[in-house]
């Protein structure tokens, strides 16, 4: 699965823009996300809306993905990759994937977070009966740099700011 998140970092009208950004990406609607705790010098309360995001599945995950890796010349760092198997990067203007400027809705960057997960993950994760996955088939980061290769014919860096 893929995960949009826009953090504005304020709620208001910079944050019902950013909710839109999202829609017009993904076709879907965005979920509000709010403060965990009050943070006076940032000027954000607990509870407060703070931030929008998104989970996107299937093609249109991986279309979006592509979208975003182009972007990034598909290059990302070893540091981009979780223990989990999982990654994430972050592009600083969404027009860069293909969105239409509107001087309405300004400019906004996103975070993009890749899940990755193998047949039989969802025995960790359903309600009932829950177990834990095998040793031997968790995802490293090693399997996952390995997919992202494969796949996109991705480049990954040494650890280095890009």
């Amino acid at each position: 699965k893929l995960c949009l998140n826009i953090c504005v970092g304020e709620s208001g009208d910079r944050l019902t823009r950013a909710a839109k950004v999202l829609e017009q990406l993904t076709g879907q609607q965005p979920v509000y996300s709010k403060a965990r705790y009050t943070v006076r010098s940032f000027g954000i309360r607990r509870n407060e809306k703070i931030a929008v995001h998104c989970t996107v599945r299937g093609p249109k995950a991986e279309e979006i993905l592509e979208r975003g890796l182009k972007v990034r010349e598909y290059e990302l760092r070893r540091d981009n990759f979780s223990q989990t198997g999982n990654f994430g990067f972050g592009i600083q203007e969404h027009i860069d994937l293909g969105i239409k400027y509107d001087p309405s809705i300004g400019i906004y960057g996103l975070d993009f977070y890749v899940v990755l997960g193998r047949p039989g993950y969802n025995v960790a994760q359903r309600r009932r009966k829950t177990g834990k996955i095998g040793f031997g088939h968790r995802l490293t980061k090693e399997d996952a740099m390995k997919w992202f290769q494969q796949k996109y014919d991705g480049i990954i860096l040494n650890s280095k700011k890009i």
